[in-house]
């Protein structure tokens, strides 16, 4: 649309229901072009209730106008249209949002669509194929302009299916991680009794009674246990853990993602361990370095030796995180990202798993570093006995 083009054929459209106008409002930097807009709307019989300037302003005026849809522009200073989506779609989750943009770049395709916008059009559409966007977006559906819909909907078929594998290796993940709390359980309990006994006979004397059926427990009990550690360790080693090439197994995370670069050097770096959950952890970690950069920023894996045995280090280009949320971003559902930096779409699960699925294979993941320029994760594996 241009600045002067208010889509003549507004009498076409339909409101979607009958008798209440759509209610709109405008998000855009630019003036002239937010002004275009409002007439653009108000000639398509749209009830235009309030525009902002910016996503702060956006993330105000919504809650107070109780629209059905927001025209958000991408490209905007401070916050942009990727982070005031996902922020409004937090918020509002039955809210319609239509991307507005002068560009065609699938990235930004991508991510506002993830973000949770319904709708995608660019700025020099006809009046008309907008005022469509916002309708559909209205009635719960979607439009994207012809100039980039080929290249989002192969975009969006790769997106869902990284998506439904990393469901997938969560589950088996997960049920890994439930499976080695079930064998600790298991081992304990008879760990225990065979302690309570052994305590029992050093506190007797000679004389006590029940000491030759106590210790013929305990032998009983210890055999029982090692019989049950020797089916553990063969369940373990069949199963759960082999031989794997961690730089290849960060080539194999980062692969979807042109904006991940991986660096290995000194290698070979073999490692026992379960590839699925080894998958899970870097995954995790690659999925919070480009959540909290910019999108246009790279995020470095780099996999080298350390004292404590293989060490990969994910870097992002994000803001930082300040030093009393060094410790707790690693809680369950922890998250404590500024509203108008980034806010995270997930549960804020993803880095107490991989911190969790790291130590239940004797590693661990720790926030190595953080600063302004970025921050660096370093997942330490075992080196293995």
């Amino acid at each position: 649309m241009g600045p002067h083009d208010h889509g003549g054929g507004a009498s076409t459209q339909t409101t979607p229901t009958p008798g209440r106008r759509v209610r709109v409002v405008v998000v855009d930097d630019n003036a002239g072009f937010r002004e275009s807009l409002l007439a653009l709307l108000e000639a398509g019989d749209l009830d235009v209730v309030g525009e902002a300037r910016s996503g702060p302003e956006a993330l105000e005026l919504v809650p107070v106008v109780d629209p059905d849809v927001v025209l958000m522009d991408v490209r905007m200073p401070d916050m942009d249209g990727i982070q005031t989506t996902r922020r409004l779609k937090q918020l509002h989750p039955s809210l319609g949002i239509v991307a507005l943009s002068g560009h065609e770049d699938q990235d930004i395709v991508r991510e506002m669509l993830v973000a949770g916008a319904s709708g995608y059009v660019l700025k020099d559409s006809d009046g008309d194929e907008i005022l469509s966007a916002v309708l559909h977006a209205a009635l719960g559906g979607g439009v994207l302009s012809p100039e980039v819909t080929p290249r989002v909907i192969g975009e969006l078929t790769e997106a869902l299916e990284r998506e439904r594998r990393r469901t997938r290796e969560l589950e088996e993940a997960q049920a890994a991680l439930v499976e080695r709390a079930a064998r600790r359980h298991e081992l304990r309990t008879p760990v225990t009794v065979i302690l309570g006994m052994a305590q029992t006979l050093a506190k007797a004397d000679d004389s006590f009674p029940q000491r030759q059926e106590l210790l013929d427990r305990i032998v009983e009990r210890s055999e029982a246990l090692t019989r049950l550690v020797e089916r553990f360790e063969l369940t373990i080693d069949a199963g759960m853990a082999e031989k794997v090439d961690v730089a290849a197994l960060a080539q194999e995370v980062a692969s979807p993602y042109p904006r991940v670069r991986v660096v290995a050097k000194g290698g070979p770096f073999a490692a026992t361990l379960s590839p699925v959950v080894g998958r899970r952890i870097l995954g995790e970690l690659v999925a919070n370095a480009l959540e909290f950069s910019p999108p246009d920023a790279a995020v470095t894996v780099q996999v080298a030796r350390g004292q404590g045995g293989t060490e990969v280090r994910v870097t992002d280009a994000g803001p930082g995180i300040e030093a009393d949320d060094r410790e707790r971003i690693f809680g369950f559902l922890e998250q404590v990202e500024d509203l108008n930096v980034r806010v995270h779409q997930g549960l804020g699960f993803g880095l107490s798993l991989a911190r969790g699925a790291a130590r239940s294979m004797g590693g661990d993941v720790v926030l190595e570093s953080s600063g302004p320029e970025g921050s660096t994760f370093r997942w330490t594996i075992a080196i293995e006995e």
